[in-house]
Formats: structure tokens, sequence, C-alpha cells
């Protein structure tokens, strides 16, 4: 959908003078495009959706229409992932920290739990010990891609911790050793082929090839070149990661007798531009010679920090033309900038879109000073409410007064 005058103002007029606009095909365009890509060189590929980046039940609902898992990392993101018909087997339970009471219930659904600590296998071996269940498990593994970064997550693979930790899972009767997995965080594509390499060199070592292999999220999604522009390095296309590690596991296993199913977890490279804020100029001043416009929305809205998001006004007014006006939020904190330094015309009214804010946007959002805001679909043929405002009480109701 084009934003005018005209729809903005309709939508301001149903829903209030700030919200999100999500668009849920573009959502199903980019699972299937990435997809797609790992697919054309590693036939048996899957996606992993990683709930944390963006936990809209609709989105979540879409990656399971589609065939694809549930990343998740706390128990209320399996609950959520069951809650959206998600089969327990299709969840894959990654974090450092697992409620042992949730843990045990959600084991016996067949909810697959990666292990990232020694006390956590051994609290599953102990588990499984008293139950008859086949319980499903993998392992986080840590090595080096060369990324400048000691990785927090997962066990070192050259460590004494792994190898007591893949002795209980491989050797405990109970317990299916579904996936090895990874994760590291920089999203640069040259990381990539490590990322590839290091587990194939785990899989020669151990002489183990399970069910899955893990290897994590961290790719870039589309973006305008507005935003393009701010990075001191390329943002690649989603080939270019299949490239750089699809085609190490293909070259592998096209000799074997096997060939197990490849997982990525992406958030942001399929979530981060199906998702717009909307926020309404309130105010305009001039203070010391530097001007200031304050919409209803504040940086927390947009996830966006150190950087000027891609930005769209909607001319309500005719307004004024002002230099270097910085776009502010309406918290109390002097650092909740949204955008420094416009040129061009604007009016108290005017609606400020901004793109590209689908990641850790809506779910980080804090109850600070104000509840959140409303989220609609734009994406279909027709609008559709996907989250009302949050009001007073849901931010007060688990307070004793």
């Amino acid at each position: 959908m084009k934003l005018n005058k005209s729809i903005i103002s309709s939508l301001c007029d149903n829903y209030g003078e700030a919200f999100y606009l999500m668009d849920s095909e573009q959502f199903r365009h980019n699972f299937l495009e990435l997809k797609s890509s790992f697919e054309s060189i590693y036939p048996n590929f899957n996606i992993a959706y990683s709930y944390k980046t963006n936990y809209t039940p609709k989105f979540c609902k879409i990656v399971n229409e589609l065939g694809g898992y549930a990343e998740v990392v706390s128990e209320m993101e399996v609950e959520l992932a069951l809650k959206c018909g998600v089969n327990p087997e299709r969840i894959i339970w990654n974090g450092p920290i697992k409620n042992t009471i949730q843990l045990e219930k959600f084991l016996l659904m067949g909810v697959t739990v990666n292990i990232d600590s020694i006390e956590e296998a051994y609290y599953i071996k102990d588990f499984s010990e008293k139950i008859d269940n086949m319980l499903n498990i993998g392992i986080r593994c840590n090595y080096d891609v060369k990324d400048g970064v000691v990785s927090r997550f997962g066990l070192d693979v050259n460590g004494k911790e792994f190898e007591n930790v893949l002795e209980i899972v491989t050797s405990t009767p109970n317990i299916i050793f579904k996936n090895f997995q990874c994760h590291f965080a920089k999203r640069q594509v040259e990381y990539w082929p490590a990322r590839a390499k290091g587990m194939i060199e785990l899989i020669n070592r151990v002489g183990i090839i399970p069910e899955r292999i893990d290897i994590g999220g961290g790719i870039f999604g589309k973006m305008e070149e507005s935003l393009k522009e701010q990075f001191s390095y390329e943002i690649p296309e989603y080939k270019a990661y299949a490239d750089a590690a699809a085609t190490v596991f293909v070259n592998y296993f096209k000799e074997k007798d096997c060939m197990p199913e490849l997982l990525i977890e992406p958030g942001s490279a399929i979530v981060g531009d199906c998702m717009k804020f909307v926020g309404t100029v309130k105010t305009i001043k001039q203070v010391r010679g530097k001007a200031f416009a304050a919409i209803l929305g504040s940086q927390k809205n947009i996830s966006m920090e150190g950087i000027n998001p891609p930005m769209e006004i909607i001319h309500m007014h005719e307004g004024n033309y002002f230099n270097n006006l910085n776009i502010v939020g309406y918290t109390c904190i002097e650092g909740d900038v949204l955008y420094r330094n416009y040129d061009g015309k604007l009016a108290v009214g005017d609606a400020i879109v901004i793109s590209n804010c689908g990641s850790y946007s809506l779910v980080m959002k804090p109850p600070f000073i104000l509840p959140n805001f409303p989220v609609i679909d734009i994406g279909g043929s027709e609008v559709e409410l996907i989250k009302r405002a949050e009001t007073f009480d849901d931010v007060f109701q688990t307070f004793i007064f």
C-alpha cells in the first residue's frame, strides 16, 4: 500500500496518532525467497524463524503455514508457538537459561531442546532416567569463526564440557540426538564460510552426522539505499549467504549416503523490512538556534540508534522549511532522537513514517512513560488490526494497589 495523506488521515482516525504498519505479504515473500536461495544449492534445507526478533503471532503463523520451524529462546516463546498451532516437534528451544518445570513439560511434548551448558545436560540426563519418553535434544556449539568475538553461547567444541555433553546426549538410552547448532552475531557474509566449515570439522572429528545441522542466524535483510549507505561495508543479498554456506555443505555431503537437514535461524533477514512506524508531529520549536520536532513516538519504537533510519514525511499541512532539524520522541530522555539534521518542510500534524523497523522494535519497546501503540497489517487486500493499542490496565494489572 502506497501511503498518502488520505490513507494516513483515515488510519489516524481509526487507530490514533501513532501506530505500526506491518506487511504480512512481504514477510511471506521474504521467507520464500530466502529459503529458495539456500534450497537451490542444498535441497534438504529449511528455516527456523527467530521468534525473539518479532513475535507478532501473524508472522509466526505464516512461518508455520510455510513449513518452517519455530526458533525460540524462552518458555514464553514456546507457549506462543504452541498457541500459533506449531507442532511441538517443529519447535527448537535455544537460550542460556530454561525454567526446569517448563523444560520437563515441553520435552515430554517433543520440543527439541538445544543444550547450552553442562548444568543443563546433567539436569536433562537425570530427568530422562525418571521417565520412559524419548527426548529430542541438540547441542549448541561454540568455535572460532575469526569474527573477533568470543561468544557466550554454546559449548566450546574443544573443551571437556562439550565432550561430556556429547557423551550424555549420545549414550543416554531415551535421548534422541537431533542436531548440532551454532549462532554467531556478526552479519557480514565473510564469516559464513567459517561457520559452515567449523561445523563440518566438528562432524568429521566426532564421527557423528546428526539429523539436522543448524548454523543459526545473523543475516542482513532488505533495506532502503539510504540505510545501506550508512554502513561501512556492503549489505549482501540472500544469495551471497547461500553461496557462502550451503555450498560448503553440499560439497561435503554429495559423496555421502545421507544429507541431513540444514537449518538457519533468521529474524531480521525476513522481518526487518516488513514493519513501519508512523508517528504524528506534535510540536516544533527552536532552542538556541536548533530546531526540534517532537512526535508521538520514541526511539524505542524503532530500535535504531546511531543512524538516520529510512524516513518519509506525509505532509498533512503546508509547513515551513527547516535546516538541521532533529526529530525527537515523546520521552523525557535527552537521547531520544529518531532522526538527526533533517532538511525540508515540516508542520505540526505531519506524519513521520520510519521504515525497516521490523526487527526488535515491537518486542523490545518497554512500558516506559507510555504503553505501546497498535499494529495494523496493510499487506493484504484489507486493513487488519493485529494488535490493539495498549492501555493503563495492560501495564499495571500485575501491580498490587
